[in-house]
């Protein structure tokens, strides 16, 4: 079956195993913080100092664990190549790495709202917004202890978590050639591993992302680590539907989905 992938997702799933190897080779113990690779690769929030511009595009190769990237590749080979093989190679990487880059826009606007939230507060209850951030960027976790008596345990948790977080992995990007997939093969039947049994793609897909949305919101998973990015998977899944409507709707080219 391996045969059949085709050239762009093959070079994908190359450079994200580069990406890996270099994670577990260089620098720190893997796949935590302090790891070299992530200082470099990993996206950062935008108001920490680590943060840099090319991480936008680079943390979608990097991944956090075997099974992690295992998962991600499998589900980039198996879908991915159905849809390049209707895309072509250049509107198909196009196409993933808008998806990558919607993930990314969604999960960082998500983590500006919680920020934003808890600064907001404190500005409110006296605290400079400039020394608040001087603060955070003193050290990994730090906080000034007088927060706690104006945010609430989870809030300042989440607070000081995303102005600290990082986010690695293709999972937005492939959410985005699985709405690709299940637009253009609705009735191809797919099983999750832990759940064997066929369903439509048209049901399947939208299921996944529905219970994407339910974590998301209730931080309740399912079936992925609860620190799961589920909004950038969820916003993965957005562009990529809205680029294939577009698409579809303007007639993209003149066999709509085909090349």
């Amino acid at each position: 079956m391996l045969n059949n992938i085709t050239d762009t997702v093959k070079h994908l799933i190359i450079i994200n195993v580069i990406m890996f190897i270099g994670t577990l080779a260089i620098g720190g113990a893997p796949f935590g913080e302090n790891t070299v690779f992530y200082d470099w690769f990993a996206l950062h929030f935008p108001k920490n100092a680590a943060f840099q511009p090319w991480q936008i595009i680079t943390h979608m190769f990097m991944h956090g664990g075997f099974m992690h990237i295992f998962f991600n590749m499998f589900a980039l080979w198996m879908f991915g190549t159905a849809v390049e093989q209707r895309f072509g190679s250049k509107k198909f990487l196009f196409f993933y790495i808008s998806s990558g880059l919607g993930a990314a826009l969604v999960m960082i606007g998500y983590y500006y709202y919680q920020f934003y939230s808890g600064l907001n507060i404190l500005n409110e209850a006296g605290f400079d917004q400039a020394q608040t951030l001087e603060t955070l960027k003193s050290g990994y976790a730090m906080y000034d202890t007088r927060w706690a008596n104006h945010l609430s345990t989870d809030k300042l948790s989440s607070f000081i978590t995303v102005f600290n977080s990082t986010m690695v992995g293709a999972s937005g990007a492939i959410m985005g050639v699985l709405v690709a997939f299940g637009m253009m093969y609705p009735e191809s039947k797919l099983m999750l591993i832990f759940l064997p049994i066929p369903i439509k793609a048209k049901y399947f897909i939208p299921g996944i992302i529905i219970l994407d949305l339910i974590s998301a919101i209730t931080g309740q998973s399912f079936f992925s680590p609860s620190n799961t990015a589920y909004m950038a998977h969820i916003g993965g899944a957005l562009t990529g539907f809205l680029m294939m409507w577009y698409w579809k709707k303007t007639q993209f080219n003149k066999n709509r989905w085909d090349r």
